[in-house]
């Protein structure tokens, strides 16, 4: 089964405050979500391997070490974009795959509008992006929709997630890990995460 990893900070319980108030501004929103982001991702690539390298100081030759391995950030359109910054980060060579799918209002069922995954997935570590983990329909359909492209190794990384949505997606992909901010108390009759902080990509957007 693969880890559940809620990171614990300072700095991310603050910005998760922010992030829930109903009165954050749009910028101010679309900025915490990007710092947030760069603290969840120090943390996932914290297991990125390594290769040593010779490296020539001013004073003599000594051990160094670069990433050894390809690291592709897929972002669930519209709000898994506002995540990406906070990935390329700390590391500027990651590619970027793009996945559209959106949560049907009535039957709360993931519908997939777009794709554009880069090449190599099947031998790249790839780490799927969205703010919110609510029923899990969404992130599990991502998963699915990588894995018949052959991706191999999945990490999924959220802000907040609900109960409900960690066992949806564990269900379906016990090997992928999940890293999240903070896991809250329950979906709501609208399969909407309480307390929350309402549609991410509204507010990320400026479109609520």
């Amino acid at each position: 089964m693969g880890i559940v990893q809620v990171i614990e900070h300072p700095i991310l319980k603050r910005d998760l405050t922010v992030l829930r108030r109903a009165d954050t501004p749009y910028g101010l929103f679309r900025s915490t979500i990007r710092e947030i982001s760069s603290i969840l991702a120090y943390e996932v690539f914290r297991s990125l391997r390594l290769r040593t390298v010779d490296v020539q100081t001013p004073m003599e030759v000594t051990e160094g070490h670069e990433v050894d391995e390809e690291v592709i950030v897929v972002p669930i359109m519209r709000a898994g974009l506002g995540m990406i910054d906070g990935f390329v980060h700390y590391l500027p060579e990651a590619r970027v795959g793009h996945l559209g799918m959106y949560r049907d209002e009535t039957t709360h069922e993931p519908v997939d509008y777009y794709s554009n995954i880069p090449s190599g997935i099947e031998n790249a570590r790839v780490i799927v992006v969205d703010p919110m983990l609510a029923t899990g329909g969404s992130a599990a359909g991502a998963i699915r929709h990588l894995k018949k492209l052959g991706a191999q190794n999945i990490t999924l990384v959220t802000l907040v997630s609900a109960p409900e949505g960690i066992d949806f997606v564990q269900t379906g992909h016990p090997d992928v890990d999940i890293f999240t901010a903070v896991i809250d108390r329950e979906l709501d009759e609208n399969a909407y995460i309480r307390p929350g902080l309402g549609d991410a990509g509204d507010r990320i957007f400026g479109t609520s």
